[in-house]
């Protein structure tokens, strides 16, 4: 006998090669019919839709942003207006007031009362001085404020020696 010992050690004589290949088979029919699941790049997200890369692009700035920068060595708050520095304390508000209610009712006046105004501040700005911009546009009836916050908003790590 090829196997080795006798007869009536192995009662039941069964075709073992047979069914390795009917194993052999499901294995590879599982293998080939399994799809993986793909993890990386994709995550749950729920964003705005009607803003963001899905939308044309346009030449138009659908906005009234106001960029405000904490200068160390004067211990003051820098205004920007656009491309406009405005002026810190009271003519310097009411000039900014000004400016806002002015684009405000220009974007009233093409139909897109919606605009919001951005308060771009840096991490270092008084909340105070934030506030203040805040009050502005409500006084004003702008119903749509947004803040931004930039790279330049970020605390940074003490540098290591």
């Amino acid at each position: 006998m090829a196997g080795g010992g006798e007869a009536e050690d192995n009662p039941v004589h069964m075709n073992v090669v047979a069914m390795v290949d009917i194993i052999f088979c499901l294995c590879v029919f599982f293998m080939c019919s399994f799809k993986f699941k793909q993890l990386e790049g994709k995550f749950q997200s729920w964003l705005p839709k009607d803003k963001g890369a899905g939308n044309p692009v346009s030449d138009e700035i659908v906005e009234i942003r106001i960029a405000m920068f904490w200068d160390k060595g004067a211990q003051k708050t820098i205004r920007v207006y656009g491309h406009r520095e405005v002026a810190d304390g009271p003519a310097g508000t009411q000039e900014l007031e000004t400016l806002i209610q002015g684009a405000y009712e220009d974007w009233t006046r093409k139909g897109k009362p919606q605009v919001p105004v951005i308060v771009d501040a840096e991490y270092e700005v008084p909340w105070e001085e934030v506030i203040q911009i805040v009050n502005i546009a409500k006084r004003l009836g702008v119903s749509n404020i947004e803040f931004a916050m930039g790279a330049s908003s970020l605390p940074t790590a003490p540098k290591q020696p």
